[in-house]
């Protein structure tokens, strides 16, 4: 008998061939180049189905990701934001596996922010020693996710010469997105 997370998957998978819309591939393909394997279905489709699971295991989460397609991932990440307080050990847990198979922008900013955003203050110590971890990576996806991780704290007045202090050595980084998220996050630093 099939459990119910695999059904949760079967019907979202449905629902995303039914959604899938050409010109939105093309733009998925455009302005986030390194996404493969692309329904394309908008992003506030996929805010909706995410509300739709709010009350998900952390099982299906681990089934979307693993499924491969860049919707798919969004949305585990997207579901991830709104169960986590559920377990947030499970969260970071699944932050450290994800990250290990980031291949885009839009993936990776998504899990560092909407990701793990309803732990960030309860979480705060181990969020910092992963994102530590992922800024010395000699994976690029890490070394931005490590930045974008980061930018969840920036407003905050008594860790940014801390923040200023972990990313300093990430200047010269010769990757343009880790280049990108450096401008971001000392953006959000000087507010």
């Amino acid at each position: 008998m099939e459990n119910s997370q695999s059904a949760a998957l079967r019907g979202i998978q449905s629902a995303l061939k039914k959604m899938a819309d050409p010109a939105a591939r093309a733009s998925f393909q455009k302005f986030i180049p390194t996404c493969q394997n692309v329904y394309g279905v908008r992003v506030p489709f996929l805010n909706e189905l995410a509300k739709q699971y709010k009350s998900a295991k952390f099982d299906l989460v681990w089934e979307l990701w693993n499924s491969g397609a860049f919707e798919e991932k969004l949305l585990a990440v997207k579901i991830l934001g709104r169960i986590c307080k559920s377990d947030p050990d499970e969260t970071l847990a699944l932050l450290a596996q994800f990250s290990k198979e980031i291949m885009d922008w839009a993936v990776c900013d998504t899990l560092a922010t909407q990701g793990i955003r309803g732990i960030c203050k309860i979480k705060q110590e181990e969020i910092f020693d992963l994102a530590k971890k992922f800024l010395k990576s000699n994976d690029f996806w890490q070394r931005r996710l490590g930045i974008v991780l980061l930018t969840n704290y920036a407003k905050d007045p008594s860790l940014r010469s801390q923040i200023e202090g972990l990313i300093e050595p990430l200047a010269d980084d010769k990757e343009t997105y880790i280049n990108k998220a450096i401008v971001w996050i000392r953006k959000d630093l000087n507010k």
